[in-house]
C-alpha cells in the first residue's frame, strides 16, 4: 500500500517538526466519490464519529416516543460531550426517563473533558461518575433501546447483546455493506467498533443527510437525528469545541463529529454529501486542521463560517506559560485542489 499524502504539518519556530499523513473522501448517497486523497478503500475504525448512525435503533424500537425523549436527548445520544453541567444533567434525566440511574451505565468513568467543568467538580469535592463520561448520552440512548425491547440491560455493551446487534444492523444498512468479525474491536466506552472503508462512511453520511438509499423508517430517523444535532450544537461537544462551533456556524447545513484516533465523519445537508477523514497517526490537532481545511473547500462557507474554520486550519500552539511555540496547519496546496 502506498503511503497516504501529508495533509497537515506542525512547524515549531522556524523548522518543520512533524508531518501528518491521512486520507479523506467526499461522496454522494449513491456512493459516487466526488473528491478524495489517499487510500479510501482501507478499512478504519470510525470510533465515536458515527454516533449519529448508532442512534437509529432509538427510533426503530420506539424508545424516543415511549419514554418522551426530546430532541436534546437525541442530540446527546450522538455526542462526545465534555462533561459540562448541562451535559451531565441531561444524561441523568435520560436515565430517569427510562427508569434507570447512573449505576446502569457501562461506559466507565472519567473527569469532565471541559477544563472549567473539571475544575469546578474538583473544587466541589465531588468525584466524577459515569455521567461525566463523554459517551454517557450514547449509552443512555442504548439503554433506552434495551428498555423499549423489554430485555435485560446488563451487558448491553457486549457484541452479542440485542442492543449491539441492532446497532450493528443499523450501521450496515446505512453503509450498504456488512461489518465483519475479522475487523472488530472494542471502543473506549466498551461497545464494539467495526472497521469499514473510508468511502463507505462518506456515502453513509450522505444517506443520513438525504435519506436517499435508506428504508422509509431509517430515512425518517436520519432526518430527526440530523435536526436534533444541528438544533443543539452545544450538546454534541461543548464550549470551544470544533464540532460545536462548526455545527453552530453553519446553521443547519452541516454536521461533523470527531472520533478517537483522528477520525471525522459528517455531512453537508444542502449538497447531499457525506465526508470522512482519517489522520494516520491519530493526532487530534492534525486531524482537526485537516477537516477544517476540507470543509473550507467543500462546504461553500460564508466569510463568517470561513473565519471559524480558519482558526482550526492554522492553529497556534502555546506552552504552559502561554508562549507561542508553533503552528499546526493543514497543507494548503492539497485542499486548494479539492473540487465538488
Amino acid at each position: 500500500m502506498d503511503a497516504n499524502p501529508v495533509l497537515a504539518r506542525f512547524v515549531r519556530g522556524t523548522w518543520l517538526e512533524n508531518r501528518h499523513r491521512g486520507a479523506f473522501c467526499v461522496a454522494n448517497a449513491r456512493g459516487e466519490v466526488l473528491a478524495s486523497a489517499g487510500d479510501i478503500d482501507f478499512p478504519v475504525f470510525p470510533r465515536s464519529a458515527i454516533k449519529a448512525i448508532q442512534a437509529i435503533p432509538m427510533f426503530e424500537t420506539g424508545s424516543v416516543a415511549r419514554f418522551g425523549l426530546e430532541a436534546d436527548a437525541v442530540a446527546l445520544a450522538c455526542a462526545s460531550h465534555h462533561g459540562e453541567p448541562e451535559h451531565v444533567t441531561l444524561a441523568a434525566n435520560m436515565l430517569a426517563a427510562i427508569g434507570l440511574d447512573v449505576s446502569a451505565l457501562e461506559c466507565g468513568t472519567h473527569p469532565p473533558s471541559n477544563p472549567a467543568a473539571r475544575k469546578a467538580l474538583a473544587a466541589s469535592g465531588e468525584k466524577p461518575t459515569a455521567l461525566h463520561n463523554n459517551c454517557s448520552g450514547k449509552h443512555a440512548g442504548m439503554l433506552s433501546v434495551a428498555r423499549a425491547l423489554g430485555i435485560d440491560t446488563r451487558g448491553y455493551v457486549e457484541r452479542g447483546h440485542a442492543v449491539q446487534k441492532r446497532v450493528r444492523a443499523a450501521v450496515e444498512a446505512v453503509l450498504g455493506e456488512g461489518l465483519t468479525e475479522d475487523r472488530c474491536g472494542t471502543d473506549g466506552c466498551s461497545i464494539p467498533t467495526w472497521a469499514a472503508p473510508l468511502k463507505s462512511f462518506a456515502a453513509g453520511f450522505a444517506r443520513m443527510a438525504t435519506g436517499e438509499g435508506l428504508s422509509p423508517g431509517h430515512a425518517q430517523a436520519a432526518q430527526r437525528i440530523f435536526d436534533a444535532i444541528v438544533g443543539h450544537p452545544h450538546l454534541i461537544a461543548g464550549t470551544d469545541a470544533f464540532d460545536t462551533e462548526v455545527i453552530a456556524a453553519f446553521e443547519g447545513r452541516v454536521i461533523t463529529k470527531i472520533g478517537a484516533e483522528g477520525v471525522f465523519c459528517g455531512a453537508l445537508r444542502d449538497k447531499g454529501l457525506g465526508f470522512v477523514l482519517k489522520c494516520d497517526d491519530g493526532n487530534r490537532d492534525a486531524a482537526t486542521a485537516m477537516i477544517a481545511a476540507l470543509l473550507t473547500a467543500i462546504a461553500s462557507p460564508t466569510e463568517a463560517q470561513r473565519t471559524v474554520l480558519a482558526r482550526y486550519t492554522r492553529a497556534t500552539a502555546r506552552n504552559w506559560r502561554g508562549i507561542e511555540v508553533g503552528v499546526m496547519e493543514a497543507v494548503p496546496e492539497v485542499f486548494a485542489a479539492v473540487r465538488v
